[in-house]
């Protein structure tokens, strides 16, 4: 602001002294003096301005997050199956890799329940820390969990295959769980493929169900089998709908809303039962047009194949479609022999006339050709300097587009420079490998 301030009293100060110049010349110099010192005020601001592309691009690159939407946050340890999860319940495509930290930033997808659109974001994972030793990309986790109002799915990897004990990870649970304080919470236990919640051991077991006082719902799961993926996409769902409706429904704005809606409940007058009525004309008529209906539907060739067993047992009817002066030939046997002469020796009667046609237009146009080169081959007016003149200009012409195509063209071009070569050293190489070179032809190269 203060470099603004400083331009706009820049710009009124020459803008008076304008007012007493006496010359254009004098008017462009004070120009020239009111840019130089709005240039100098702009340098003087290059490093904030230099922080500010800095964050610009940083911002660019971070995905686009709606804070109001309908959001879930996967957290947990790092190689747990947040990335899986993600991959099977959206339309993203995140890398999955079995090592950890293979997602270092947040990722953000999105899926579909209940006619509503849901945006899931997949955040990079976290490890058992004190909160000053944690890094960049565990801050980013830690900043979605904080500032985003969202349904919170901590994945649990029960089968410890991830590399980091089950102990371990339910007390990063209980070390961020200040940060689920008031969002719905869903604990996923993955990979069951590997290991059923029944068969760890009686420990393990305790601090699992450590986890159902904090209010969560536990649901085991596997990404590999995909059991268990959607009974935890809709839990997470329905639990953070249920809350923003209350939440909506706690506000003044429901409640003006409401108080202006009346509903009425009409009550019977009897127990006497009183269907609609719908006149047979009405009835027959529905009737009628449904069936005129069906029969204007075309079958196609995928109901047929479908009825005829489906692919590999069906057969495409080719005949059908065959035009005939009458349909019954359609299936008939086409025979080999007929009059005792072969079916294919039966061709056009006129076949000899249509032959003559033929050459004759070929004759017609070679001697076309011929009259059209014997008009090419006339004797020029041109003498044999002029014709050497022509020839010239021609080569010239050639030399030029040949110039103009290489210059235009941008493929890497390759040195040809002058080699010198001594025969004395390629005739012995020559001659080792068989090949004779004659005494004359030397002689000619080194007189060459």
């Amino acid at each position: 602001s203060i470099a603004r301030q400083l331009i706009s009293n820049l710009g009124k100060d020459f803008i008076r002294l304008l007012k007493f110049g006496d010359s254009l010349y004098r008017c462009k110099q004070l120009k020239r003096a009111a840019l130089g010192r709005i240039c100098t005020v702009m340098k003087k601001q290059g490093p904030a301005l230099a922080y500010l592309e800095q964050v610009r691009q940083h911002l660019a690159r971070l995905p686009s997050v709606d804070p109001n939407t309908r959001t879930i946050i996967l957290c947990g340890y790092p190689n747990v199956g947040k990335s899986s999860f993600m991959n099977k319940v959206t339309r993203a495509n995140v890398e999955v890799e079995p090592y950890a930290f293979t997602t270092k930033s947040l990722f953000v997808g999105h899926t579909d329940h209940k006619y509503l659109q849901w945006q899931v974001l997949d955040t990079p994972g976290i490890l058992d820390h004190p909160l000053e030793d944690r890094n960049t990309i565990e801050m980013q986790s830690i900043t979605a969990l904080a500032h985003l109002r969202a349904a919170i799915v901590y994945i649990l990897d029960i089968s410890e295959t991830c590399g980091f004990p089950l102990k371990q990870q339910v007390d990063l649970f209980n070390s961020i769980k200040p940060l689920f304080a008031g969002k719905p919470l869903v604990v996923a236990m993955n990979k069951t493929d590997l290991v059923s919640p029944q068969a760890l051991s009686v420990e393990n077991q305790a601090i699992i169900s450590s986890l159902e006082t904090s209010g969560a719902t536990l649901i085991p799961m596997s990404n590999t089998n995909e059991k268990g993926v959607s009974a935890v996409k809709q839990t997470a769902c329905d639990q953070l709908l249920a809350q923003r409706v209350e939440s909506k429904l706690r506000g003044k704005k429901a409640e003006m809303i409401v108080s202006r809606i009346h509903i009425a409940l009409p009550k019977p007058r009897d127990d006497k039962p009183r269907p609609s009525f719908i006149p047979e004309s009405v009835r027959q008529k529905r009737t009628s047009e449904m069936d005129a209906t069906m029969e204007e539907i075309r079958r196609l060739e995928r109901d047929l194949e479908a009825e005829g067993g489906g692919p590999g047992v069906y057969s495409t009817d080719l005949r059908k479609h065959w035009d005939l002066k009458d349909d019954t030939w359609k299936y008939d046997s086409i025979p080999e022999i007929v009059d005792g002469r072969n079916i294919a020796d039966f061709i056009d009667p006129d076949i000899m006339q249509r032959l003559e046609e033929l050459e004759r237009e070929e004759d017609a146009l070679e001697a076309a050709y011929e009259a059209s080169k014997a008009a090419e081959d006339v004797e020029s007016d041109l003498d044999d300097e002029e014709k050497e003149i022509l020839a010239a200009i021609k080569q010239k012409k050639t030399e030029a587009v040949i110039e103009s195509h290489m210059r235009r063209s941008t493929k890497p071009k390759l040195p040809r420079g002058k080699r010198e070569v001594d025969a004395s050293v390629t005739r012995p190489k020559l001659e080792a490998r068989g090949v004779h070179v004659p005494e004359d032809m030397q002689r000619g190269r080194k007189r060459g």
